[in-house]
Order: structure tokens, then C-alpha cells, then sequence
């Protein structure tokens, strides 16, 4: 617990918070709408700074590209005109899976400038994850790459795919990514557009049944920027790096979107994840503010590569997000890498809403979530949806009428209702200390938290059961001292069907191809029958606690 004199009083901010304010920074027109595109890129030509870095890539060879604003302002407008020239525009949903490359970052900011949603497809998502989200948004276009060209075969229905690398052999119709990039820029203003118009077409995690979607509203855009001023402590001279992936909320939101609205220069690193290649990058780019899931935190501490990079790295302030960081990884960071590392509480819904914040002084505990972003009410409801006092575990809500930062409509097609008696309710099971900062409590047993993903079992488990010899499935979460969780598949086979250890990679394997990479059973125990209740419910907690035993005791 500490708290910090040189920052502004967290108290004394909210007494002069104004959300409108906030709007003024982000929207120089001033008239009551909005557009991303402007307020991530355009604002900033227009207010001289278009010189200023928006983006350093650095490939899986280790080739650096860098775009200014001014240059993803013209290469964005110029794929505009294209888009726009095939009849794309406010509304439409344009689906994108790449990875972490300027084309990405342009096919975001082009999609904006036509006033339509954007719509992140995660590059380890298989045929199945992919189906359900292009065909439940009714996407317009897919812009893609050959590496990943192969996961939009024999889907139910594919919109036309825009390639980088163009078509080939297999898929001819595809349209060339270079060509509408030599197309003559748009020439229409960027719509301005209600601050309640979409501008990202989200997913949740599935964590109940079938992912449900979020679209997520012009009004999010201040949020987006309190969060990475406030909590992320950002500064327009940072060089910052979130490794989220873009594929989902936090990347999309604080690795792009965030950085941009504040004009700052945000990383990109296409390679995957080892602390060996992240310490070199942290090094080569003099990374000063750093924001990644608990699990690299803890890899990187485990690697011993960075116990001295004090002496060598340039961090100024570090973040997590993604599940609650413990005191040894905590101290870790603080001695290691020579800076704070502060935690963040959020969802797809609503974004990041109780944070311990770099740039305010407050009380701040040891795996504590912290306290409300300026522009929310959070509050603990009991089963009747009343207010609970300091002290008692209830859940999480937003108070909607007393959050003007707030901006979560209900989800796309109204799958489930997240509303009661004027609150949003999260459905995580939370504790507002005495001194008005919160801590976890527990959360929805159901989800999975691996890696920083937030995995729900019924999909896993519904692409287990796919495998010709499993006849039940049930998934849960077993502790793990690197991704937090893994996921652990309880099977039951079909009559006449031998367990074996190949087997179980064979049904490992299908779940990763058709499902995700994050989101297969690392483990597999073949059991004879699953607990359930009298009317046939699977009794999940009795099999987290069996997997909780085994994981703590070791194999004999």
C-alpha cells in the first residue's frame, strides 16, 4: 500500500471532472457528434502534430516500419476511397484478421473515416469462432493475409475477402490489398456521426454459451482516453508498448484506439510471446511505458532474464489487466524492471472501470483492483439489487445514471440482460473496502481465466464433443502458476472407446483447429461419469475442486 505526493489527489480530480470536457479535448468540431477516425488521427494534422510517430512495427525478421500520423492519415484515406467505392459506409462491418502490422493499424482507421464498425477477428481463432462472428454481424467485407486466407474456407457464408498478398490459387476472387491502397484518397468529409453510432463490433468471450456482441459506441472515446491518462499514466513522450493482442478488447482498445486518441506513439511486435524477445524489444525501442496480461509478468520473472534489466531498460510505469497480480510478481516488477506496476479491472462491456492509476495519488493495496475511473459510480449489489455496505462481497455494478463516462448499450442482439434497476451489473463478485477501494471477492465460477483470456466452458466443451468418441464433456479451470489457469477437460467416451494418451492429443488438437489457440483443455482426464445435480446440471464446482487437488498434489 502506498500512496504518492507528486500526483494529483484522486479526490480533488473528481471534484473538477467534467466528461464534456474531456469530449472537447478528443473532437475539435464541437457539435455534439463524433468520429473516430477524427479524433484518433485527423484532429492531430489539423493541430500541427502530424510528424509525430503514431506506430514503430518491428516484423518477425526484426524489420522496423514506422508510420507517422500524417502517413496513416493518407494511406487510411486512400484504402477509404476504395471501400467507399464498393458502396461501404456508416454502419457496415468490416472484419479484419491480421497481424500486428501497419495494415492492420490502417484497415482501423480506414474503416472509421467511412463512418463503419470495425470488427476484430483474433489470428489464432479457427473456422467455427470465425463462422459464428461473420455471420451474426452480417459482415460486409474481411480484409485478411495468405497466411490466414485458409481459416474463411467452408465457412457458412464469407463476405468478399480483401488480401494482403493478393489472390492466388486457391482463392482468385480475392481482391488486392496493394491495389486499394493506390486508390485516389476519399474525397467526402468523414461523417460526423451520434455519439451513440457503433465504431467497433465486438465480441464477449463466450463465457456463458455463445460468444454475445458488443457494439461499442462513439461515447466510449473518453473513457478510452481517461484510462490510458489516468490509469496508464501516458504521456505524449512514452514509447509505448501494450502487448495485448488487437484480436480482442484490451489490445483493440489500449494498444490502438487509447494511444491514438493522445496523439502518443504505440509498439507493435509481431512476433510471439518469449521473455527473451521481449526483454531485446524493450531494449532496442527504450520501451518507457509497458501494459501486458499477468502471465508475461510472470514469465518474464520466471526466464531470470530480466532480474537486472533495471540497469539497462527505460520504464517509467508498467500495467496489468486481465486477472488480479499477486505481491511477489508485484515486488518483482518494482525491483527488476525499476518501476510501479499498477492493476486494472475491466470488461469487453464496459472497458477499464476500477483501476489503481499511475497519474492519480490514492490508496493503492497489493492485488487490489483500486478505485473507480473517473466518470463511473461502481457500487456492491446483493441478490435484490440493493446497495451493500463497506466489508460485504456482493456484485459488481456500474450506477448508469451516475457514471457519464459509462457507454455499454446492452449487447448487439440483446442475447442476454445485463441491466437492473438502473445498473449494469458485471457479474463479478467484488468488496468495497472502508476506504472506498475495491478487491476481488471471487467472480462467476463458470469462466476460465487463462493467460488473460476470459475463456467460458460451453464452447470447449461443445468442440470436445464433436470428437466420434467422446460422449460427455465438462471444462474447468486448474490452477497454474505461469497462465494463472489452463483449461482441464473432464471426457467421458463412448461405449467401447480405450483411453489413451494419444487420444487425448487427438481431441486436444481439434479443439485448438476449431476452436482457438487459447481456448483447448491442456489437460484431459477421462472419467467414467460427471457430477451432476438431480436434474441433470453439471456440478462444475466439484470438478474445479477435484482439479484444484490434483494440480496441488504431485503425480506420484
Amino acid at each position: 500500500m502506498s500512496t504518492s505526493a507528486t500526483l494529483t489527489d484522486y479526490s480533488t480530480y473528481l471534484d473538477a471532472f467534467s466528461v464534456d470536457a474531456v469530449i472537447d479535448r478528443l473532437d475539435d468540431h464541437r457539435d455534439g457528434q463524433l468520429n473516430a477516425f477524427e479524433a484518433c488521427c485527423g484532429r492531430h494534422l489539423r493541430e500541427g502534430r502530424g510528424e509525430a510517430t503514431a506506430l514503430v512495427h518491428e516484423d518477425v525478421q526484426g524489420n522496423i516500419t514506422t508510420l507517422s500520423y500524417a502517413q496513416l492519415a493518407a494511406a487510411s484515406e486512400r484504402l477509404a476511397g476504395w471501400l467507399e467505392h464498393r458502396g461501404l459506409g456508416q454502419g457496415d462491418r468490416i472484419a479484419c484478421m491480421l497481424p500486428r502490422s501497419p495494415q492492420l493499424l490502417i484497415a482501423v482507421l480506414a474503416t472509421w473515416r467511412i463512418g463503419a464498425v470495425y470488427q476484430p477477428l483474433f489470428t489464432a481463432f479457427g473456422p467455427d469462432s470465425v463462422d459464428f462472428r461473420l455471420g451474426r454481424a452480417d459482415t460486409r467485407l474481411v480484409i485478411t493475409d495468405r497466411a490466414n486466407r485458409a481459416k474463411f474456407d467452408g465457412l457458412a457464408s464469407c463476405p468478399p475477402v480483401l488480401s494482403v498478398g493478393g489472390a492466388d490459387s486457391d482463392h482468385q476472387a480475392d481482391l488486392d490489398w496493394q491495389a486499394a491502397l493506390d486508390s485516389p484518397p476519399i474525397a467526402t468529409p468523414a461523417p460526423r456521426l451520434a455519439p451513440e453510432a457503433p465504431f467497433l463490433q465486438m465480441f464477449t468471450s463466450g463465457t456463458v454459451g455463445k460468444p454475445k456482441g458488443v457494439a461499442v459506441p462513439l461515447s466510449a472515446l473518453p473513457a478510452f482516453a481517461l484510462y490510458m491518462e489516468l490509469a496508464v499514466g501516458l504521456t505524449s513522450d512514452d514509447r509505448f508498448w501494450n502487448m495485448a493482442d488487437p484480436g480482442w478488447a484490451y489490445g483493440l482498445y489500449y494498444a490502438i484506439t487509447g494511444p491514438l486518441l493522445l496523439g502518443a506513439t504505440t509498439h507493435f511486435c509481431e512476433a510471439g510471446f518469449s521473455a527473451e524477445g521481449a526483454l531485446a524489444f524493450m531494449t532496442r525501442h527504450r520501451i518507457t511505458n509497458f501494459a501486458a496480461a499477468p502471465t508475461a509478468y510472470r514469465l518474464m520473472k520466471a526466464s531470470g532474464l530480466f532480474d537486472d534489466a533495471r540497469e539497462t531498460l527505460q520504464l517509467r510505469r508498467a500495467s496489468s489487466a486481465g486477472e488480479p497480480l499477486n505481491t511477489e510478481v508485484v515486488t518483482w516488477v518494482e525491483s527488476a524492471l525499476g518501476c510501479p506496476v499498477m492493476d486494472h479491472y475491466g470488461q469487453t462491456e464496459t472497458g477499464m472501470t476500477c483501476c489503481n492509476h499511475h497519474a492519480l495519488g490514492h490508496l493503492k493495496h497489493v492485488g487490489g483492483m483500486g478505485v473507480p475511473l473517473p466518470g463511473y459510480r461502481l457500487a456492491i449489489l446483493d441478490a435484490e439489487h440493493r446497495e451493500l455496505p463497506s466489508g460485504e462481497p456482493g456484485v459488481l455494478a456500474v450506477d448508469i445514471a451516475r457514471s457519464p463516462a459509462h457507454f455499454f448499450p446492452g449487447y448487439t442482439w440483446q442475447e442476454k440482460h445485463p441491466f437492473a434497476e438502473g445498473y449494469y451489473l458485471t457479474g463479478d463478485v467484488v468488496v468495497r473496502n472502508e476506504d472506498g477501494t475495491f478487491q476481488f471477492a471471487g467472480r462467476d465460477d463458470d469462466i476460465i481465466t487463462t493467460a488473460g483470456y476470459r475463456v467460458g466452458p460451453t464452447d470447449v466443451e461443445n468442440s470436445v464433443l464433436t470428437h466420434p468418441a467422446v460422449a460427455e464433456s465438462a471444462a474447468v479451470g486448474q490452477p497454474d502458476e505461469i497462465r494463472g489457469e489452463i483449461i482441464k477437460s473432464y471426457v467421458v467416451l463412448r461405449e467401447g472407446v480405450e483411453e489413451s494418451e494419444a487420444l487425448a492429443d487427438e481431441i486436444r488438437q481439434q479443439v485448438r483447429e476449431r476452436l482457438s489457440t487459447h481456448a483447448f483443455p491442456r489437460v484431459i482426464e477421462f472419467v467414467d461419469a460427471l457430477p451432476k445435480t438431480p436434474s441433470g446440471k453439471i456440478q462444475r464446482f466439484k470438478l474445479r475442486a477435484d482439479a484444484a487437488d490434483k494440480a496441488a498434489t504431485p503425480a506420484p
